[in-house]
């Protein structure tokens, strides 16, 4: 797990009215290991499931070969303050998996304590991996830490997605939340290779400034971490395919070490920034797969 930082440290330590932090149905678990059969097929070797995270089988829809797809399902009205959700995912050696969500992640206001989402991510040799939850829609008040670890083989390829709408369910102004923490760090081979946050506290500073989001209210992240494939091809595929599209504005990086790029997406609609996102992970899918996404498929 990653450092928990100092902030949310000090909301940890407020009470709740109701369950407590870790209480039942608050502490959901999803962990999962797949691997490929000689024939070519990747399948779910191992799995657990904890409420609110629950998982009816595999699909083996997607165009890539040997490629299955988890959908993870949250039967709950979403997260709440006080709830520490984990998932584990390990692809192992030539295993090709993609990994989403039913749909947005809804994390509700909040009066005390936060909620934290963590993951971690393992792609052994020649593996190939995709998590791609939806949208994350946090309302006005919710304090929300996001934490991802990626660990992958110099051979393997992981691609990871995340899109902040943070104008809630309720009508409310953008930003109206009090605190909201995502970050991840990537490692090769054990080498840190990417670590990024993005960090917003509207209350201290106004994410509307020039600096962070300006005029645009929804974000938007794609990590395409490919050592084994030059970062400059991929980037500036991705780049020519997002810099036509009029209704976002986007960046694409290379990472340290040639280890693959990331890609920032600003949007005014969470419907655009989503689609800007959904064409960089079919775009990084042509280069590394040599098929782009599902057709009837936004990530």
């Amino acid at each position: 797990m990653s450092a928990i930082p100092n902030s949310f440290e000090r909301y940890g330590e407020e009470t709740l009215a109701q369950a407590p932090a870790f209480g039942p149905g608050k502490d959901g678990v999803f962990e999962a290991t797949l691997a490929r059969e000689p024939g070519g097929e990747t399948r779910l070797l191992r799995d657990y499931a904890k409420v609110p995270y629950h998982l009816s089988g595999t699909l083996d829809s997607d165009p890539a070969p040997g490629l299955t797809t988890l959908c993870l399902q949250e039967p709950t009205g979403g997260v709440a303050q006080g709830d520490r959700h984990t998932i584990d995912i390990t692809a192992k050696d030539r295993a090709r998996a993609r990994v989403t969500t039913q749909s947005a992640t809804k994390v509700h206001s909040m009066h005390s304590n936060y909620a934290h989402l963590n993951g971690t991510l393992r792609a052994g040799a020649n593996a190939h991996l995709e998590y791609l939850p939806g949208p994350t829609i946090v309302n006005e008040d919710a304090r929300c830490l996001q934490t991802l670890s990626v660990d992958l083989d110099p051979t393997a390829s992981v691609i990871v997605s995340d899109v902040l709408v943070p104008d809630g369910l309720s009508g409310q102004e953008p930003f109206g939340f009090d605190h909201y923490h995502s970050r991840l760090d990537a490692r090769c081979d054990g080498q840190l290779v990417c670590s990024d946050a993005v960090d917003l506290r509207p209350a201290e500073r106004d994410p509307r400034d020039p600096a962070t989001v300006g005029e645009f209210g929804v974000v938007g992240t794609l990590y395409v971490l490919a050592p084994a494939v030059s970062a400059e091809e991929v980037a500036d595929s991705i780049y020519g395919r997002l810099e036509p599209m009029a209704d976002t504005r986007a960046g694409v990086s290379a990472l340290a070490h040639d280890s693959g790029v990331s890609v920032r997406v600003l949007g005014d609609r969470s419907a655009d920034v989503v689609d800007a996102v959904t064409a960089a992970w079919d775009e990084a899918r042509q280069t590394l797969l040599g098929v782009g996404a599902p057709a009837d498929r936004r990530y």
